[in-house]
């Protein structure tokens, strides 16, 4: 079967997308508005995608009138914003975020979750969070009716618990993250892992 995303089937581009690339890493993004009101919300669309310098990307969309939402209108203002990862712990805050509340409401009251300060940003981290990531907005993309917002990651706050100091990297084995499945209330966890060593 294939399917011609420009023509017959335009219209089922984001269902037929988030149902078959899966699962797909969430970010729980905070940011300030300017005068200073804290935003959270989740991003399924987000991945890390390099390392030098330590990039990062999600897409905030629009309200159904056209209108950036609150995480947009707030990077475009401010220029930065904190991603913190979702494990099971606080999957169901994450979901709470996800509410349509007015402008300017702290997410993170409805949810249960914690402002934290930030290092080298205003944005507040979740206290609750496994690990945030502190990022200062490099440039956002406006491709079609996709907004690409692209950050360079400044800071990394990680529990003690998930990172070996000794030989400096995280320890996935212990970092229950949970993954987006299908739209539109799909997850998964990642207990069930598998290991395959690269041929040299």
């Amino acid at each position: 079967m294939e399917l011609d995303l420009e023509k017959e089937y335009a219209d089922r581009a984001y269902p037929i997308l988030s149902n078959l690339v899966t699962p797909r890493p969430i970010a729980l993004v905070t940011t300030l508005s300017k005068d200073g009101k804290i935003n959270a919300a989740p991003f399924s669309f987000f991945n890390v995608l390099g390392a030098n310098p330590p990039l990062v990307a999600f897409t905030p969309g629009d309200r159904e009138d056209g209108t950036p939402k609150d995480t947009a209108r707030n990077v475009r203002s401010t220029h930065e914003f904190v991603v913190n990862l979702v494990d099971e712990a606080i999957a169901e805050g994450m979901n709470q975020c996800a509410a349509g509340i007015p402008y300017g409401e702290n997410e993170l009251i409805q949810a249960g979750l914690t402002a934290a300060p930030s290092s080298v940003v205003k944005p507040p981290r979740i206290a609750e969070a496994p690990a945030s990531l502190e990022c200062v907005e490099w440039g956002t993309l406006q491709i079609g009716g996709n907004r690409v917002v692209l950050g360079i990651v400044k800071r990394i706050h990680i529990r003690d618990e998930f990172f070996d100091t000794t030989k400096r990297r995280v320890l996935g084995e212990k970092l229950f993250l949970i993954g987006r499945m299908a739209s539109p209330n799909w997850y998964c966890k990642t207990r069930d892992r598998f290991e395959l060593v690269r041929p040299a």
